[in-house]
């Protein structure tokens, strides 16, 4: 079997509308309903509706957590109330990579580093895609597609199984559709989640 993958030269915005629209096309090949995306401050996530509205797929939007490394959340109310007039969930949860300072463990942040080896954006899919199966906004086992990016915008899509943080050992990439080529250092994704 042979797939096709696209890699981005630089991480930037721009790369946002191709992803998209990798997601769009490979959830109707294989029949995917819902695509769990990464959304800070509500602008992909808008973007994400207007790529998916003539489809039947739903989102799951999940912005960071309340009071994650700020006061004041930037996913404004209204995009919130948007979204979920047009059917799409929004998850305010606790980001699970980064529990670890909370409970005197090293292991999350061991894995999201680990998982920043490939991208932040590849970090970002399986931290969103585990927070949305906690919360019972998708089904353990099923095949979702995680859009997720690296500072502003998406630029990584990767179609999974869903699996819950108790059953992390279940959770499966079964495809990565696109990427950054050359994925930011470690010290470079921490920078870009301090406060503003």
């Amino acid at each position: 079997m042979e797939r096709k993958i696209t890699y981005f030269e630089e991480s930037r915005p721009e790369n946002t509308e191709i992803a998209l629209q990798l997601a769009r096309e490979r959830a109707a090949e294989l029949g995917i309903g819902r695509i769990v995306l990464a959304s800070t401050t509500g602008t992909t996530a808008l973007r994400a509706m207007d790529v998916f509205k003539e489809s039947k797929i739903k989102l799951v939007v999940v912005p960071h957590q309340f009071d994650f490394k700020r006061k004041k959340n930037l996913f404004p109310e209204e995009t919130i109330a948007v979204l979920r007039a047009a059917g799409h969930a929004v998850h305010f949860g606790t980001m699970l990579f980064h529990t670890g300072e909370l409970y005197g463990s090293t292991t999350p942040m061991v894995m999201a580093n680990l998982l920043r080896c490939f991208s932040q954006g590849v970090k970002v899919c399986f931290e969103i895609v585990l927070m949305a199966a906690d919360a019972g906004l998708v089904t353990c086992g099923e095949r979702v597609i995680a859009v997720a990016g690296t500072g502003r915008g998406a630029d990584t899509a990767l179609v999974m199984q869903a699996a819950s943080s108790q059953n992390l050992k279940h959770l499966r990439v079964n495809e990565i559709l696109c990427k950054p080529l050359n994925p930011i250092n470690i010290d470079e994704a921490l920078q870009m989640i301090k406060p503003e």
